[in-house]
């Protein structure tokens, strides 16, 4: 336990420092004759109590402690005032600056061991609810991780529950998700909506469990009123994942039910337009794109990255939003990388979404 004593005469401070080591020799004390010294001090380091003397050349003590409490850290730190001045008047002004306790001159030692007990007690206190306070918020953080997890986990098998269904491949959902967070890292999103989106891409196509196998799975293209029944996989993924009390499904719910909207409003299932889609929605249509584009597909070959790259950029305004657009070319090399990190094992059949 520090304890830094501020007094402009140095008997006072031989006393009181001897007072301290007497009171108990595990305090350690720091001594200083010039109060801004002492200040700037006390200022740049951590203490557990300060006895500080009113008259003192600049800063007197007031001003000391007025000054000491500025900062957020010092707001706790006892601090012991001692003073020739018996008037109420100057008590309650050296309260209202922050002192908790006070000595008159000439010390007693009886007292001066009382009050140094007193403010040493409320120290080791507020040192143990800080401790305390700590080891909770840790135990929070861990707990809070464990939750995450497992609802990473949760949506993770029910990602693979519609890969079950739907033909696309695991490496889709790993790609595109890689995807739709370089393109939000791009965008500027902050770091915590950067994870949200990795964690929530996955879950787009997740209605498609809800689509018959003989229309999801059909070699071919679909006629009119099969891709009708196709296109309600968007709104009954959303179905599936709304209401929730997890804001990582909340945001999947999004995704799931608007990365099939255009940005000039010819897109399903809503016919939103512009940024009357969400985000999340722009950000996924994009990398869902193009991955479907540059993957190949029992009915197609893969595109090339080029060919892939021009038509996201000529289709910029009326399919995507030209920001995630122009956000994921930036990102285009990042976005090779990721690429090769997660290849296909084996071509399967699924049905590029238009």
């Amino acid at each position: 336990m520090l304890i830094a004593i501020v007094d402009d005469n140095p008997v006072n401070l031989k006393l009181m420092e001897s007072l301290v080591k007497r009171a108990n020799p595990e305090y350690k004390s720091l001594t200083f004759q010039d109060s801004a010294e002492g200040l700037s001090w006390c200022l740049d380091n951590e203490v557990d109590l300060i006895i500080v003397d009113y008259m003192m050349p600049a800063p007197d003590g007031m001003e000391f402690i007025r000054r000491y409490r500025e900062p957020a850290k010092n707001q706790d730190i006892p601090v012991l005032m001692i003073t020739a001045d018996h008037e109420k008047e100057t008590r309650y002004a050296a309260l209202e600056v922050g002192a908790n306790d006070f000595l008159t001159k000439p010390i007693d030692n009886a007292e001066f061991r009382a009050r140094l007990r007193n403010m040493m007690s409320l120290r080791r206190s507020q040192k143990a609810l800080a401790d305390r306070a700590a080891w909770l918020a840790e135990k929070v953080a861990e707990a809070t991780s464990e939750i995450l997890d497992r609802e990473h986990e949760m949506i993770t098998r029910l990602s693979r529950a519609a890969e079950f269904r739907d033909p696309e491949t695991g490496a889709h959902i790993h790609r595109m998700s890689n995807y739709s967070q370089l393109i939000a890292k791009q965008l500027g999103l902050p770091q915590v909506e950067l994870e949200v989106i990795l964690r929530a891409a996955p879950m787009h196509d997740v209605g498609k469990i809800a689509i018959p196998d003989n229309i999801l799975l059909k070699p071919g293209k679909l006629d009119p009123t099969e891709w009708e029944i196709m296109k309600t996989h968007a709104e009954k993924g959303w179905e599936i994942l709304r209401g929730s009390r997890s804001s990582l499904l909340d945001v999947a719910a999004e995704i799931a039910y608007t990365h099939h909207e255009k940005f000039d409003g010819s897109g399903y299932p809503r016919g939103l337009v512009g940024e009357n889609i969400p985000l999340y929605g722009r950000i996924v249509a994009v990398a869902d794109v193009f991955d479907a584009l540059t993957t190949e597909r029992p009915y197609k070959k893969a595109w090339a990255v080029e060919d892939a790259m021009d038509f996201l950029f000529s289709n910029a305004g009326t399919h995507f939003d030209p920001l995630c657009v122009a956000a994921f070319i930036a990102r285009i090399q990042e976005a090779l990388v990721i690429r090769a990190s997660f290849q296909d094992i084996e071509p399967h059949m699924a049905h590029l979404d238009d």
